[in-house]
């Protein structure tokens, strides 16, 4: 078992009304992203809802028979071990 790494981006946003929204996305996966809100979003939530849309995208390349890309200068990385990441 192998455990990959993938760097993401979270942006905060408004939307004209002024309500909070957060965009999140992983350069590495094409297309793999999310955008939402609510009064109860913060960041720490759209870390989970962008972690499941990345284990969906992995999910469907494996499925698809394609192979995940690494590339550390995109923040994908590799172990040969299974791993726990920790964000704080």
């Amino acid at each position: 078992m192998k455990s990959y790494i993938f760097s993401i981006v979270i942006e905060e946003d408004s939307f004209p009304d002024g309500g909070r929204a957060y965009h999140a996305f992983c350069p590495a996966l094409k297309g793999c992203h999310t955008w939402g809100h609510s009064s109860g979003n913060t960041s720490g939530e759209t870390l989970v809802i962008i972690q499941e849309a990345i284990e969906l995208y992995v999910e469907d390349l494996l499925e698809s028979g394609e192979t995940i890309q690494v590339d550390p200068d995109l923040g994908v990385v590799e172990l040969d071990t299974p791993s726990v990441v920790v964000n704080v």
